[in-house]
């Protein structure tokens, strides 16, 4: 129903905004990664989704579509509500919850407080299917990308980095170059470590 709100930005806080749109200030809650991509300017512009229940309207404002298509995805599936969905998108990025559901890491998605196994399995069962298809991705490529993700973590960890900074490091280079070969991983986050 209601798509994006665009607006003058009033309030900014790791898990909501209020959006001045037309004198009417919208509440949305948002995701940590949304917080971070959110620029430090008045006019600002995000994706929304719109949960209505029996007691309450709830606005989810994404600084992404495809943030907002990955909520809408894992919303869908049985025993994951909506603040399950955002937390995932808290912990990881879009690309993160995406990958791990492509390529059926189980403990990456059971690494969110508040998923266990079997749901972590379910949400994987649910939606790789849909994700592969969705994202035209080949499930040999995300292998092979989060194998140099693994071999450069554990070669970084071997030289004396830890593992959450490296990861975040990591993460950051794939997104922005989701070819790069191994050595070229460790090369850049060297540099940014």
């Amino acid at each position: 129903m209601i798509s994006h709100i665009q607006g003058k930005l009033v309030e900014k806080k790791p898990t909501n905004v209020v959006i001045d749109c037309g004198g009417v200030g919208y509440h949305l809650n948002i995701s940590l990664h949304t917080f971070s991509q959110i620029p430090d300017q008045e006019n600002l512009k995000l994706f929304t989704h719109l949960q209505v229940k029996e007691d309450s309207h709830t606005l989810f404002g994404f600084s992404s579509t495809e943030e907002r298509e990955i909520f809408r995805l894992l919303i869908s599936v049985s025993g994951i509500g909506s603040s399950t969905a955002r937390t995932m998108l808290s912990s990881l990025t879009p690309v993160q919850v995406r990958e791990g559901i492509a390529v059926g890491d189980v403990a990456l998605i059971q690494s969110i407080k508040g998923i266990g196994a079997k749901t972590a399995q379910r949400v994987i069962l649910d939606l790789k299917d849909k994700i592969l298809k969705v994202y035209d991705i080949d499930e040999n490529s995300t292998v092979k990308s989060n194998t140099n993700k693994d071999e450069a973590l554990s070669a970084l960890e071997v030289l004396g980095f830890l593992k959450k900074q490296s990861e975040r490091v990591v993460d950051k280079i794939l997104s922005q170059q989701p070819d790069a070969d191994l050595e070229t991983i460790i090369k850049l986050a060297l540099k940014n470590l």
